[in-house]
């Protein structure tokens, strides 16, 4: 519950601000390859998303995060409300995906939320289970949180939210100690259902396209192979240093260059050493929150912190790597850098929990 507007000295003096900070850091230079393909406009709405994503974080900052674990509940099935919408009445078919419900020009992408809500469910399960995962019937219960959001994500269909999804998932349940022979085990089960789902009317024809398109873009480059080709040319123009800010050309040919691929504007602009600068702020940030989890005074705490950083890794290796073609092509955004209100605005939640966690990482003793 929220008492007061006012951060107390004392809680901020736990704040971590490498945290803050390196996700601004990395907003801006995302703001900046966002301004070479896409203009003033662009820019000026994702700059807004920030004050708007930083206004949510001190809003977060505000309560104590076990105030999540009470209210998880509602979180988690409104998130499930908001996806049976968006798959069954309201939801607004692009490029194949039902994954977003409009409200005039603008959207909201209600996968993202599920996301950040089934982490907050898993989280308060495991405390509320002590950490004891391997117990069977924890384990099925927690099983069937996570396929609830994820099956309503698969109908959508978008593969990449369910791959997230999914690892994130993993993450958590890593480290919460589930039994090695359970992760092995559960993934050879999920290997046989994809070979199934492959075979079957399920798999989207475009789905194989781009899952089969990486391994070999020049037999697709009339189509599924064509943005992957592109992008590969941009980033590979851009050497060593870079062509220089503004003086980027190649980019221009790949399609949704200013979210999903982003990557290919700065592989050209800023070369390899801006793609190393990246990696080096996503590394801050992800070692800061490592520490946050680490020092939290929970399991609850340890677990929010885990699914987010689970979540931020995978996003990131995944958007970096189907951009340069070492992993399929989906829609998942480059957390921080990537245009969109639906994910700036999730990460910042993200981020305004890990840190509150880190604020109030002391128990309390009477």
């Amino acid at each position: 519950m929220i008492y007061k507007f006012f951060i107390g000295k004392k809680m901020l003096k736990r704040l971590n601000l490498g945290v803050l900070i390196t996700a601004i850091i990395i907003v801006l230079f995302g703001c900046m390859n966002i301004y070479s393909v896409g203009g003033m406009y662009y820019m000026k709405l994702q700059l807004t998303w920030l004050v708007l994503g930083l206004i949510t974080v001190y809003v977060i900052l505000l309560f104590d995060y076990m105030f999540l674990q009470n209210i998880a509940g509602i979180l988690y099935w409104f998130s499930i409300f908001l996806l049976l919408l968006n798959d069954f009445l309201l939801g607004s078919t692009t490029k194949g995906a039902t994954s977003w419900i409009k409200f005039g020009n603008r959207a909201i992408q209600p996968s993202e939320f599920a996301k950040l809500a089934l982490i907050i469910m898993l989280s308060k399960k495991l405390e509320d289970m002590e950490g004891n995962i391997n117990e069977p019937k924890n384990f099925i219960t927690l099983v069937i949180y996570a396929l609830i959001p994820m099956i309503l994500i698969v109908i959508q269909p978008d593969m990449g939210m369910t791959m997230v999804c999914f690892f994130t998932v993993l993450g958590i349940f890593f480290a919460a100690g589930l039994n090695l022979k359970v992760i092995i085990g559960g993934l050879n089960g999920i290997l046989a259902l994809v070979a199934i789902i492959w075979n079957s009317p399920l798999m989207k024809p475009y789905w194989k396209g781009r899952l089969v398109s990486f391994l070999n873009p020049e037999k697709y480059e009339l189509d599924y192979g064509h943005q992957l080709i592109e992008s590969q040319r941009g980033i590979g123009s851009g050497g060593v240093f870079g062509t220089g800010f503004l003086r980027g050309k190649q980019f221009k040919f790949v399609p949704e260059a200013h979210t999903d691929f982003v990557f290919s504007v700065l592989g050209e602009e800023w070369g390899l050493l801006g793609g190393i600068f990246l990696l080096i702020l996503y590394g801050v940030l992800i070692y800061n929150m490592i520490n946050t989890a680490r020092k939290s005074k929970d399991i609850f705490g340890t677990m929010l912190c885990v699914g987010i950083i689970s979540s931020l890794l995978f996003s990131v290796l995944q958007n970096i790597g189907m951009t340069i073609g070492i992993m399929p092509i989906t829609g998942i955004t480059l957390p921080f850098m990537s245009y969109g209100g639906s994910s700036m605005l999730t990460n910042f939640m993200s981020i305004g929990i890990v840190l509150n966690v880190g604020m109030r990482n002391k128990k309390l003793n009477f």
